[in-house]
């Protein structure tokens, strides 16, 4: 998974085996995975925090949903 050069705390989108580690290992799919590293770069933290914050609800969204 981790080459010689690379860090393992970065996420190698051309290495289809590191895709699907970090997928698993960040509970996402290979796309928002993709999406996220798109979005802050292929640090695994920065990827993390990003994944939280477009997965997590607001109050608002929760009242929302329930149609309020």
């Amino acid at each position: 998974m981790t080459q010689a050069g690379q860090q393992p705390d970065r996420i190698d989108l051309n290495d289809a085996s590191a895709l699907a580690h970090w997928a698993r290992k960040l509970d996402t799919t290979e796309q928002q995975l993709r999406d996220a590293v798109a979005a802050v770069g292929d640090r695994a933290t920065d990827v993390e925090g990003w994944l939280k914050g477009v997965h997590s609800t607001t109050n608002s969204d929760r009242v929302r949903e329930a149609g309020g």
